[in-house]
């Protein structure tokens, strides 16, 4: 009976480990990070986006603040590019409806920068879905003494393939 249940454990183990090594081991980074919500108790649209990032497959950690504002500043976000919630995964900072695509691709190309910020609250933008013709806006990168932009969109769509939307 022993040595048919260290069979099957040697077995299970040359299973689990054949696995680990033909997945390519770990997850990729993308996958592989956790996002810091900071958000304000009362605020739905910071619920839709967090939902919008689990559905992407992010993984997030929620923290609910009163005042948000020094939160951005720890963050080097600058006033004019503030949204109703802040988030940071890796080092980056992430503020506003910013969608999970722009967030993996910040990751995958990691520039030298502060992060990502969609500012104000745009309609159609990930969190602030509407049946309502949705707003055309910029995805920022941005850094301390710069900003450019890093995407466009219209709603939840790139902005190249929101013609016909």
């Amino acid at each position: 009976m022993s040595k048919w249940i260290l069979a099957a454990l040697a077995t299970a183990l040359f299973a689990l480990a054949a696995g680990f090594f033909v997945s390519g081991g770990l997850a990729s980074p993308a996958n592989a990070q956790t996002i810091t919500v900071y958000k304000t108790p009362w605020c739905g649209c910071c619920t839709a986006w967090i939902k919008h990032l689990q559905r992407d497959g992010l993984e997030v950690r929620v923290i609910e603040r009163e005042d948000l504002a020094p939160v951005r500043a720890s963050l080097n976000v600058p006033d004019e590019l503030a949204s109703c919630h802040t988030a940071s995964v890796d080092g980056y900072a992430i503020e506003g409806h910013v969608p999970a695509s722009e967030i993996r691709k910040l990751l995958e190309t990691r520039p030298d920068a502060a992060g990502l910020s969609v500012p104000g609250m745009p309609m159609g933008s990930p969190g602030m879905e509407t049946t309502s013709p949705p707003d055309a806006y910029d995805v920022i990168l941005f850094s301390a003494n710069q900003q450019s932009v890093f995407a466009s969109y219209v709603g939840r769509f790139p902005a190249e393939q929101a013609v016909g939307q």
